[in-house]
């Protein structure tokens, strides 16, 4: 499919308006294809003039512009040529489109759970046009009026409120207010709904039904917070919600964490829970309702002109999405998660090959976009807002946003019109500002240096600031400096589970601006002259800004010891996280850090600080160190998780959290098998449908279960969940058949749906199964190139992500992936997809090395 330039877009926007979309879905067809039939009203600046409309067709059966039928034959790839336009067109396009399992387009699943069908819409980024015939850019907008056949026993919705059903098996919906294509969406199958109702907005709630139960115990919780982030976003924005109702569809197989269309927001039908999960699953979803809030207003009232400003959806959707929870909500240490979570993600992100500006000068086409949603886009983004909000005051900034919104509504808008708004709300010219933190990519260190009297004061301390060589570019920042010290009893308390009183008190903290423009990058913090030392230095106290840390050497020792005593947890997310990125550059080795986890981690009172280290440690454990390092450490973890599962209170998030740590670094075969028998299992964990899945896939790649205990389970657990799970568990055994099979499914298998070929790709590669799958490093390779050609990008990309060899450390991964890369016919996805893991694998042969 021909993905749209940008050149392209801006052409047709200028000779284009588009006025209305009249759009019938007909869903009664076969399981393989549906009827579309669009009727688009648009203007033509120059009457007489050339263009085209999209459309994405199994077959294309009728064309007709104002009143002429023209050749259906003519259609291009995805494009149909529109000559001869008036300054006043009527285009109807009626086609047979396919149903597609990759989460794009109109997607099809049928429940194994009880065989029924269920239908949803992801028209994002440029898949409209697999749906209904438009002009696929965010910036020709339109009211779209949706009228949808389909068995007459199904719920069906749409963007716009339902206007009526005048006959069964027909559902007609009011027009929309203007929508860009991207946003247009519909829900059709035997779906369970729970309906509610806020400050006169109606809102509801969709699951296929055999996740109802599930739904019905969980939707208090999802409408509470759904009104909390409302009634918050009203007060910050102060431009109500602007799309009438606000339904929110839990959908099966969907590939992002959800998508704001207006008026009916889809998520990952995952975050309908099933089994018992902890309150920091419970915070990320409620982080996935409000990003989508917030997008009401960032994407949807205001709409990016072009994908080169995709931060002004996703980086606003984030900030604003966190700071919301943090502010409204029971989950008010949001921020630590982002500090420790999502900023990660983004430091991971923009030291890649691959790294962009948040707001590049330049998207060439949808293609280009679609890659760049990533940790640039939305964690680096929305860091980098919070740093703006801190440098220019909160009160500027909403009132520039506020501007942003009148001056916009229901239109399109750049980065420099939301500069414009906010350099006037603010009085500060912004351009020099928006050059050096948007337009330019990677990210600084800020490095303490700290030189002592000889009473232990300070003669002096500065923070250095440095930038990679490849883009040697300073910027300001405002942090904040934390002074810890011990209490005077000098001790520390070592007790799991946080039990004891924090004894490191935090003697100071200030705020500094750090301008190299006057500095040239080395501030020295003058009030800090003859003050007695601290056990804790900590620069970027309050995780204002968006950099690298690096503490002096007496700050870096004192960590291990401090941490269990430390209060305040985002100071503690700010300290794990500069730890956890030193042995990631391999300024540290990933012991030290496993070292930390056994001394520090049982005294942890956060259960995202525990999970999120645990998890970011992995995968230094596992590709950093060589097999005798690797058991040691996981060793050490799983001893850690032991002592924190003991002391965690029973039924709590801190002992699932622990329990799940153990159930992956442990090889005790015969407890974790006892688990799924209900033996030893500790008081008030229960070993539930996913957990018993966790324990499973451990066992699995351990070799300790076969096909006959994982079928045993798929039976127990019918659902489209366990069917992936069981696909998982399967790839990931110390089997050739098993591992020959799932590579099978990975490289060739275009019947099964999205989910289940990421399945079966994450579970292939194990690092205690190098020797066995060395075979298959040089056929990634040889292969993927022609697996990608099979798939949709979005899939293609996530899939030779997962099965990208990641665990074979050598010199000669790093040059199988060289070859590959020198192909000139690599799609650009792939491309970058094998750059940044063969990026990753060169960080772990220089940890090996070091």
């Amino acid at each position: 499919m021909s993905s749209l330039t940008r050149v392209a877009a801006a052409e047709r926007a200028a000779l284009l308006a588009a006025e209305s979309y009249a759009i019938d879905l007909d869903l009664t067809g076969d399981e393989r294809t549906f009827r579309s039939t669009t009727t688009v009203h648009f203007r033509c600046t120059t009457p007489g003039a050339t263009t085209f409309v999209e459309v994405r067709p199994a077959q294309l059966l009728r064309v007709r512009l104002n009143g002429v039928d023209l050749d259906p034959e003519a259609l291009a790839d995805n494009q149909y040529p529109l000559t001869g336009l008036g300054a006043e067109n009527v285009l109807t396009v009626e086609a047979e489109m396919a149903y597609s399992n990759s989460g794009e387009g109109l997607h099809r699943f049928v429940d194994p759970a009880d065989g029924a069908c269920y239908l949803y819409a992801m028209s994002g980024m440029d898949n409209a046009q697999r749906i209904f015939a438009c002009f696929d850019q965010p910036d020709l907008k339109a009211p779209v009026t949706l009228t949808v056949t389909a068995p007459p026993e199904w719920t069906v919705a749409g963007n716009g409120e339902l206007a009526g059903t005048p006959a069964p098996g027909r559902w007609e919906f009011a027009p929309t207010p203007p929508l860009a294509t991207y946003f247009v969406t519909v829900v059709a199958g035997p779906y369970h709904v729970v309906r509610a109702e806020h400050d006169g907005i109606p809102l509801g709630l969709y699951c296929r039904r055999s996740l109802a139960g599930h739904l019905d115990r969980e939707a208090e919780e999802i409408f509470t917070v759904t009104r909390q982030c409302l009634d918050r976003l009203h007060e910050l924005f102060e431009v109500r919600y602007p799309f009438g109702k606000y339904d929110q569809a839990f959908v099966p197989e969907f590939n992002m964490g959800a998508m704001e269309n207006p008026g009916l927001v889809t998520f990952r039908d995952d975050l309908v829970f099933r089994s018992a999960v902890t309150d920091d699953e419970r915070e990320s979803r409620a982080n996935v309702v409000a990003h989508e809030m917030a997008h009401m207003w960032f994407g949807d009232l205001v709409t990016l002109r072009w994908w080169d400003d995709l931060w002004l959806n996703e980086s606003f959707a984030e900030y604003f999405g966190t700071r919301v929870i943090a502010e409204a909500t029971r989950f008010d240490r949001a921020w630590t998660t982002f500090g420790l979570r999502r900023k990660a993600w983004g430091y991971t992100a923009d030291q890649r090959p691959s790294t962009h500006p948040v707001a590049p000068p330049e998207v060439t086409d949808a293609a280009q976009g679609l890659s760049n949603l990533d940790g640039i886009s939305y964690a680096k983004g929305a860091a980098v807002l919070r740093q703006l909000v801190a440098w220019l005051g909160d009160e500027a900034f909403l009132a520039g946003l506020r501007a942003f919104f009148a001056a916009h509504r229901f239109g399109n808008a750049t980065l420099a019109d939301l500069l414009a708004a906010l350099s006037a709300s603010s009085g500060r010219d912004l351009g020099g500002w928006a050059e050096v933190w948007l337009r330019q990519p990677q990210v600084n260190t800020l490095r303490t240096e700290v030189r002592l009297t000889g009473d232990g004061r300070y003669a002096e301390v500065a923070i250095v600031q440095s930038a990679p060589t490849a883009y040697p570019v300073l910027r300001p920042h405002r942090i904040g400096v934390g002074l810890y010290d011990a209490a005077s009893t000098g001790t520390v308390p070592t007790g799991p589970g946080g039990t004891a009183d924090p004894d490191v008190r935090l003697r100071r903290r200030f705020e500094v601006d750090l301008d190299p423009a006057h500095d040239q990058g080395r501030t020295v913090l003058a009030g800090l002259a003859g003050e007695p030392a601290a056990r804790v230095l900590l620069p970027n106290d309050g995780d204002l800004t968006f950099a690298k840390i690096r503490l002096d050497p007496a700050s870096a020792a004192a960590v291990p010891e401090v941490l269990p005593g430390l209060a305040d947890p985002l100071a503690r997310a700010v300290l794990w996280g500069g730890m956890i990125d030193a042995a990631t550059d391999a300024d540290r080795p990933v012991t030290d850090l496993v070292e930390m986890i056994t001394s520090a981690l049982p005294a942890e009172t956060e259960v995202i600080v525990v999970q999120d280290v645990l998890t970011m440690v992995r995968p230094l454990i596992d590709r950093y160190l060589d097999p005798d390092a690797r058991e040691a450490a996981l060793a050490g973890v799983a001893a850690a998780c032991d002592r924190l599962l003991t002391e965690a209170k029973a039924g709590d998030s801190m002992q699932l959290t622990a329990a799940r740590g153990l159930i992956a670094s442990t090889r005790d075969v015969g407890r974790l098998t006892g688990w799924l028998a209900g033996g030893d299992v500790p008081a008030g964990l229960a070993v539930d449908t996913d957990l018993r899945w966790t324990v499973l896939r451990r066992l699995a790649v351990l070799g300790a279960v076969g096909e006959s205990e994982i079928a045993a389970e798929q039976v127990a657990d019918p659902s489209a969940t366990g069917a992936e799970r069981a696909a998982e568990c399967r790839a990931a055994r110390p089997d050739r058949g098993a591992k020959q099979r799932a590579w099978q499914v990975v490289m060739a298998d275009t019947d099964l749906s999205n989910r289940l070929v990421l399945a079966n790709a994450t579970g292939f590669w194990q690092p205690e199964q190098t020797e066995l799958t060395a075979s298959y490093v040089e056929r990634y390779f040889a292969e993927i190139g022609e697996a990608a050609g099979r798939r949709t990008q979005w899939v293609a990309d996530r899939v030779a992500a997962a099965g990208y060899p990641r665990y074979a450390v050598s010199t000669r991964t790093r040059e199988l992936a060289a070859a590959l890369l020198a192909r000139p016919d690599l799609p650009r996805g792939l491309r970058r997809v094998i750059t940044d893991a063969d990026d990753d694998l060169r960080r772990a042969l220089l940890a090996r090395t070091r």
